[in-house]
This record gives C-alpha cells, structure tokens and sequence, in this order.
C-alpha cells in the first residue's frame, strides 16, 4: 500500500496542495491545444452572456404582453412582444449553434491533449534508468500515470469551462436581481457551500483510495491478461488454472467493489442533506418575491425576471461548486500523472561529453568495479577487472549467476557501478554522452525481442538513425544465419511477424534469435556484444554462424557471453567466471591444460553431449 494509507492530512493542505498541478495542467492544456483553446474560451463567453440575455427578454416580453393585454389586441400594441420573442427565439438558436461549435473544438482538444500526454509519458518511460523497471514502486507509479490520464485533462477542461462560463452568467445575472435584495444573493451563494464542501471532501477521499489500491488493482489486471494472452494460455489449461485465477481475481474485486462503494454511499448521504438545505433557501427567496409581486411592489415580469434569475442562478451555483470539485478531483489524478513526469534518471551524459569511439585501438576495460543491483543485497562484481583487446573475439563463461550478463548491462550504461571504471581506450565510458556510447554497440540481448512488423523492418529497426537499403537487410541476415530462413516465408522480407494482426507468421525461438541477431549486425558499431547468441542454434547452425562473426567482427571488437564451449574454444581469448569474478583465462587449449574450473565443465558438457541420443534413433 502506498504511504498516503492511514495518514492525515491538514485541510488547508488538502484544498490548496493542487493549486500546482491545476497551474502546470492549464500550461499542458495551452501548449497542447493552444488556438482551440482561444476558440473554445471565446464560445464560453457566448454562451455565458446568452442566458442573461434570455433572462432580460424575458421579463420585457411578459410586461409587453401584460400591457397589451390592457391597451387591447392589436398589432402596435403587440409588436413589442413580437420582437422580444424573436429575440429570445433567435437566442435560442444561436445558443444551439454555439453547443454545437463548442462540443466539437471540445473533442478537438480531447484528441489533441491525449496525443500530447500519450507522447510525454512514452517519453518519460523511454529517459527513465533500466533501474525503474525492476521497481514495484515505479509500476505502481506508471499505473498511477496512465490510469485516466488521457482523459482527466480532458474532463478538467469541460468542467474547467463550465466554472468560467456559469460564473459569468452568474455575475451578471446577479447585477440584474442586486436592486431586488443584495441579501438574497448572498444567501443563495452561502446555500451552495456546504454542497461544495462535501462533494469536494469525497473526491479527496476516492482519490486516496485509487492511490491507496494500485497494487489491488495492478493485481487485478495482472490476472486479467493471463487470462486473454497467448502466452499464458497453455498452462492455464494443462495445470487447469482457471478457476485459482479467476478466485483471486474476484476477491480482489469484490473487496475493492466494497470499499467503493461503502464510500459512495456516504458521499450520497452528505450530499443529499446538502442539497436540501439549498432548496430550502430558495423556496424562502421565491416566497418573499411572491409576496412583493402580491402586494404590487413588484410586476408580473419583475416576479418572472426574479424567478428565472434565481432558480437558474441556484442550480448555475450548483454546477459551479460541482464543477469546482471536478476540477479539484481531477487535478487529485493528474498530481500522480505530473509526479511521474517529475522522476529523474539518474544516468546521464556529462555536461561536456568526450566524442564516442569509432573504432577502439586498445580495448574494453574493467577496473577494479564492484557493482550491485537496485533493492538487491547481492553483489553482482566484486572488485571485477577484465581487459577485451581490440579487434579480438573474447568468449565470457561460467555457471549461471556468476555475473555474465551484467557486464553487457554495464557496457550499455543501462547501471553504473557502485566503485571502479569501465573504459574504452582508457576513458570511462561516463565521459560519453549516453547517445554516443549506446550508438557505438551492436548489442544482442540473452532474450530476443519480437516486433509484430515485416522481417525487413525488424531488421532495420537495429540502426535507425539512416534508412537501410535492401542489400544491407539481407547482408545482415546473411551473416546472422537468417536469409534462408526468411526466404522460406511466405512473403520473404516483406513477411509479417508475429500473430497480433491478421496474415502474421510467428517463429521458433531460434528464428526469433537470428532475426535479432541480423539487427545487432545491421548496425556498424566498433564493439559488438552478444549474449548467449547461439542458445537456440543447433551445432551445425552454430559453426556456420560463428564463421560469419570472424567476417563481420574483423576490425572490430567483439564480447561474447555463451555457455556453448564448442562456440567459446573458437574465441580469440577466454574468461571464465565465477562468483562475479574472472577465475580463469586463456585459450581453449591453454585452459585445457591447466586443468582447472573450465577444464572440467569442458569434459562434463562434452560427456553429456555423447551420452545424448538423438531422436528417432
């Protein structure tokens, strides 16, 4: 639960705390939607004076009736009442016209706001550190964030509008009534405080409990989608999961149901007692007029002027406090929209960057660096040094856990360490601007993303910076392993990938790797890392594919991470590691003969290799 559960807040903190996030939620509005906003400001001022001017037609239309009347039937005697109601008809019309303009600049706005904050939180989850992502605290944020963003500003806006729009006929219409008794407008305005008040404390306190539940509800949406993705659905049904996720999913939401609720209950309540006490009010008003209008202190128009001013006026101050809590409720959501643009990344480029390395003459270096994981108490490197050559293919292996792939993390600035140096050419790689440093890798992760696009553009999203021609995709796949296997699709390079969307073609694991192997080669970068390139290749496959790295990395400088020691005795160099240190290094036959650590995992994988049998024999 988040830390606002169980704790008090002042109540001057509670009305004002929003007043910055309604400021920088006017400025996103503005910059967003900036000449709609001119538009849909200058409607509202329409549509604000219109009313008063129903109003005041009003009661000179049934004076001229009541005169007519008196004077008898004719048409000079009536022409005023003519053109007064053409008037208010005419009003009527233009009013229509106006809704009509404003709901449409309205949707505008809604499309062009949402775009806008859309861009903004895609931006923030791209500048954020890898770090964030292995933080509960930064989901629950992102949520948080997403959760209705798109549509508070939105909503602000209307109810927005609708505040500025009924005050001012309120306004107005309170300068035409004033002379009647300035102490009745003040007793309609103190009618709709406590209404304010109670609708405004509720919002405050859903807002609590939205923030309050996001890891009920991130729980809750979390068994939503084992249940509607693919990759869940095997197990679902083999362990027969359904009926355990769908329990947890109900207890979740009846428990949440309840507690909502239970609140809106009591906000009912509140505001029903609040409610009544305005009507009272205003049937006190109506009779005090009545009598004036009885006794002949006032016109039949004046009674009608009074009436349509203080009824509309009361339910105008109605929609102003309802809409004044809207505004505060959503400026309550849009505080975690605004905080989760607030985070910071805390790996950054240096004010003055050195120019990124194209091309390394003396190597990679780790000096003395010791490194742990965010939330973790496990040290990932212990005072780690390792030196790669330049223009050398270095093999890292090692059991599981001894810190392998930490070091392509690292060398990606995705985490700096905690002590010691990396280095290229033996300048730290935090004196690179991040953009530089990143671009100056081919990277292949242990785990393959799948783009849902066509294999040309899967394999040309590796370099985006300049459009790839078509022999530079099909190079890049030829080294990879992969142009035979894309030339079996159904429509080559222009195949569709992956399942989403109609005509998709998905692929194995392995065919995965190596389209995600030909966008690391795509990109010409003077260091090219790999991690666990060949764990879906079978042996004949990966002896090929290793071929192609000896081309393609000449010049280069090329760290790999594999637990294939068929593959790694063809390395330049190799590091065995163990414990988040080097134990070991040398070439295959060196290590051979020293008998040691790698010696022995080289006769195990290979002992177990030839008591494999193959299927089908």
């Amino acid at each position: 639960m988040t830390e606002l559960r169980g704790k008090k807040v002042p109540l001057l903190k509670k009305w004002t705390g929003q007043i910055p996030y309604l400021v920088r939620t006017a400025k996103l509005i503005w910059v967003s939607t900036r000449e709609w906003s001119i538009f849909w400001a200058a409607i509202l001022i329409v549509l604000a004076v219109l009313p008063v001017a129903t109003v005041v037609w009003m009661k000179a239309l049934v004076d001229s009736l009541v005169n007519g009347l008196r004077a008898g039937t004719s048409w000079t005697t009536m022409q005023p009442a003519v053109v007064y109601g053409s008037l208010i008809l005419t009003t009527s019309l233009i009013t229509e016209l106006a809704h009509s303009t404003l709901e449409w600049i309205r949707a505008m706005q809604a499309e062009l706001i949402q775009d806008y904050i859309s861009a903004r939180v895609h931006q923030k989850s791209v500048e954020v550190d890898l770090a964030f992502y292995e933080s509960p605290d930064y989901y629950d944020s992102l949520y948080r964030a997403r959760d209705d963003a798109n549509t508070r500003p939105a909503l602000l806006l209307e109810h927005l509008g609708a505040v500025i729009q009924n005050t001012i006929t309120v306004v107005l219409l309170t300068l035409l009534i004033v002379r009647y008794s300035p102490w009745m407008m003040l007793a309609m305005a103190f009618s709709v405080v406590p209404a304010f008040f109670v609708v405004a404390h509720y919002n405050w306190l859903q807002h609590r409990w939205w923030r309050d539940t996001t890891v009920e509800r991130r729980w809750i949406q979390y068994y939503d989608q084992k249940f509607t993705t693919a990759a869940a659905a095997p197990e679902i049904r083999l362990f027969h999961l359904g009926p355990f996720f769908q329990a947890a999913f109900e207890a979740l939401r009846t428990n949440l149901r309840s507690q909502r609720l239970q609140l809106i209950r009591k906000q009912s309540l509140s505001r029903m007692i609040a409610a009544l006490a305005g009507m009272g009010v205003v049937g006190i008003t109506l009779g005090w007029m009545g009598w004036r209008t009885f006794r002949g202190s006032a016109t039949l128009g004046d009674l009608t002027l009074f009436y349509q001013a203080i009824v509309g006026g009361q339910s105008l101050m109605r929609s102003i406090t309802a809409s004044l809590t809207q505004v505060y409720g959503n400026s309550l959501f849009l505080g975690e929209f605004f905080a989760f643009l607030d985070l910071k990344p805390k790996i950054v480029s240096p004010k003055q960057p050195l120019p990124g390395p194209s091309v390394l003459r003396e190597g990679i270096g780790f000096r003395n660096v010791t490194f742990c994981y965010p939330g973790s108490e496990r040290t990932a490197l212990q005072n780690f040094d390792l030196v790669v050559p330049a223009g050398k293919i270095v093999a890292i292996v090692g059991p599981n856990g001894a810190g392998k792939s930490t070091l392509i993390k690292l060398l990606c600035r995705f985490y700096d360490p905690q002590t010691g140096s990396i280095t290229f050419d033996g300048r730290d790689i935090r004196h690179f601007s991040i953009d530089d440093l990143r671009s100056s890798l081919s990277v292949l992760f242990q785990v393959p993303v799948s783009y849902d696009a066509p294999v040309s553009d899967n394999i040309a999203i590796g370099d985006v910076t300049s459009p790839s021609s078509p022999e530079a995709i099909e190079a890049a796949a030829r080294s990879a392993g992969a142009h035979e296997m894309i030339s079996c699709l159904p429509n080559g390079y222009s195949t569709l990938l992956g399942k989403s969307f109609a005509n998709g073609t998905d692929l194995s694991g392995g065919e995965w790797q190596r389209i995600a192997m030909a966008r690391a080669f795509l990109r010409e970068a003077p260091v090219i890392l790999l991690d666990e390139p060949t764990s879906f290749m079978d042996s004949w496959a990966e002896l090929e594919w290793f071929d192609h790295l000896r081309v393609l990395s000449k010049g280069r400088t090329t760290l790999m991470i594999t637990h294939r020691f068929t593959i790694a005795m063809r390395a330049d160099w190799i590091q065995v590691m163990k414990d988040g240190r080097i134990i070991e290094s040398g070439t295959h036959e060196m290590l051979i003969r020293q008998d040691g650590f790698y010696a022995q995992s080289w006769r195990d994988q290979m002992e177990a290799s030839q008591r494999a049998v193959p299927v089908g024999v």
